[in-house]
């Protein structure tokens, strides 16, 4: 289990820095936020690559704002189970960069809702995925057929969607 899962904690739209952040500082920022999990990172050359590829939009006088750390959060743990291109997809929809932006608070709280569920309340990760026997080599199983169908179902939202 990643170190200090328990008290994993998302900033709040409120808690991110207000003043602008430089490239490194902006890739130390979320790195350290995402450190705890133990399998999302993000360096100033993913951050240069996504500004070029135009996933999020330049830094103003080099400098990353809120709203650029916002989708950089996102990103970050998206890209764990989404493809670049249907990243791309969600941010350039005018619909899904709305709801990326404003519901970032509702994000982090869904986030850091099914961390516990699947790491402390096994019952509930058992219940949501019909796990009639709790030892780990069933949950496991369960975890992973949730997993891929999870990803079923989006790589089949995105199809539908270009």
């Amino acid at each position: 289990m990643p170190a200090n899962i328990k008290d994993f904690h998302m900033p709040r739209f409120h808690e991110i820095p207000t003043i602008g952040l430089y490239l490194d500082q902006t890739a130390k920022y979320i790195s350290a936020v995402y450190a705890p999990l133990g399998c999302i990172d993000i360096t100033p050359s993913m951050i240069s690559n996504y500004v070029k590829k135009r996933y999020i939009d330049k830094p103003v006088k080099k400098l990353y704002s809120r709203e650029h750390i916002v989708c950089l959060m996102f990103i970050a743990v998206a890209k764990l189970v989404l493809s670049m291109d249907n990243i791309d997809t969600l941010l350039k929809n005018e619909h899904y960069h709305r709801i990326i932006h404003s519901d970032y608070d509702n994000f982090c709280t869904s986030f850091e809702r099914m961390l516990q569920i699947v790491f402390f309340e096994r019952g509930k990760m058992a219940e949501i995925i019909s796990v009639s026997d709790h030892n780990d080599q069933a949950v496991f199983i369960q975890s992973l057929m949730f997993a891929i169908s999870n990803c079923i179902y989006l790589n089949d939202f995105f199809s539908r969607t270009e």
